[in-house]
């Protein structure tokens, strides 16, 4: 005999109570109570057929605000967070999504919706921000269709802008040279250190004594100074990507010089804070930031980035060793990032692979005109 599902009580007043127990393993009152018997038992059958084929929601998201929901979500998500995603998240709640989609009933919210918000945020601020705000608000909708709160993502047909990507400018040797030698002598290895070895600012300024392998020619990736509301953090690198990577032996040279002049202590930071309170601390993130703009300037390269210099190596190596070995020291999971953000042809390539093809072409055509010779003199 097949076991009933949820029950229907008589109450005092005369009407008629339906609750069941949901996916949730949670006991569940129907929203209002029935006139009689027979509605009542309508309503377990329809949410019995609800949970059988997957449209069950919880019934307490239809009293719950897209506010509600986004501070739930926020608290348990933001624990595996880093301080500047946290950071960065919150505002982005704070600013862009809560303010206009808040009050909105989180089981009511449609596409429609959403597509106008991210329309408004285009007019005023960058494509960069309207499309962090839409994926954000994306993620947090994906986590409510897995709690049974709606049945489907609001943000699924939302079309975000494009996003104008600027190509990195790839510096040539002497460039860098020329950048490395206006610096000031920390910033002129750091600088070394990014175009040489592709790491991110955050990652050099990160380095310890016990980073730096001599006898290995290698540095080793596992920390990142990120720049937060209040100061500076030391945290994992992006992705949580520890790497290591080989660097070229004049670096290596200029790198043992430097820790000769460090205190023997394998967490003391390659490039401490200026100040003498701060010698405990790696150095600044602005204050690096300003004095490289500064120097680029002196350097006469307009509108270099110190990201540029990690697009610079990623450039140099996939030129000389290939894509996949360019990601690998960037610290990429997917070649695809290394090409489609770092990575550019080199000046002059392109000539060479035409020269190549047309050499080729001739070498082949020569081959089979000599086979043709010797078949014919054959016959």
């Amino acid at each position: 005999m097949k076991r009933r599902f949820g029950r229907v009580r008589k109450l005092p007043s005369g009407r008629y109570q339906a609750r069941y127990r949901g996916p949730d393993g949670q006991d569940h009152p129907a929203p209002t109570t029935f006139a009689n018997k027979r509605e009542a038992e309508r309503f377990l059958s329809l949410a019995e057929a609800d949970i059988a084929q997957g449209r069950w929601l919880m019934p307490q998201a239809a009293q719950m605000t897209v506010r509600d929901w986004c501070e739930q979500w926020f608290v348990p998500a933001s624990t595996t967070w880093k301080v500047k995603t946290r950071q960065t998240y919150r505002s982005v709640l704070d600013r862009l999504i809560l303010p206009h989609l808040g009050e909105a009933q989180l089981a009511t919210l449609r596409p429609i919706t959403v597509s106008k918000w991210c329309a408004d945020l285009v007019k005023n601020l960058s494509p960069s921000q309207a499309r962090q705000a839409v994926r954000l608000l994306s993620q947090i909708m994906h986590a409510a269709i897995v709690n049974d709160l709606i049945a489907a993502n609001p943000c699924r047909t939302v079309k975000l802008p494009r996003l104008p990507e600027a190509d990195p400018v790839i510096l040539t040797v002497e460039q860098v040279d020329r950048l490395a030698a206006v610096c000031q002598e920390d910033d002129r290895l750091m600088v070394l250190a990014m175009a040489y070895g592709g790491l991110r600012i955050g990652e050099v300024l990160a380095l310890r004594r016990r980073s730096i392998d001599l006898d290995g020619n290698r540095v080793v990736v596992s920390e990142a100074v990120a720049q937060v509301s209040g100061g500076t953090v030391v945290d994992t690198p992006k992705n949580h990507q520890r790497r290591a990577v080989r660097i070229p032996s004049f670096l290596v040279d200029l790198l043992r010089a430097r820790l000769a002049d460090l205190a023997d202590d394998p967490y003391v930071f390659v490039f401490p804070g200026r100040r003498a309170e701060n010698a405990h601390l790696p150095q600044s993130y602005t204050g690096f930031k300003k004095r490289f703009i500064r120097a680029v300037a002196v350097a006469g390269l307009a509108g270099v980035t110190a990201h540029d210099l990690r697009a610079t190596h990623a450039s140099w190596v996939a030129d000389s060793h290939g894509v996949l070995v360019a990601a690998r020291r960037l610290g990429h999971a997917n070649a695809s990032v290394t090409t489609r953000h770092y990575a550019r042809p080199m000046d002059g390539r392109d000539g060479e692979v035409a020269e190549h093809l047309d050499r080729q072409r001739a070498q082949e055509k020569g081959s089979g005109t000599q086979r043709a010779r010797e078949e014919n003199n054959d016959h």
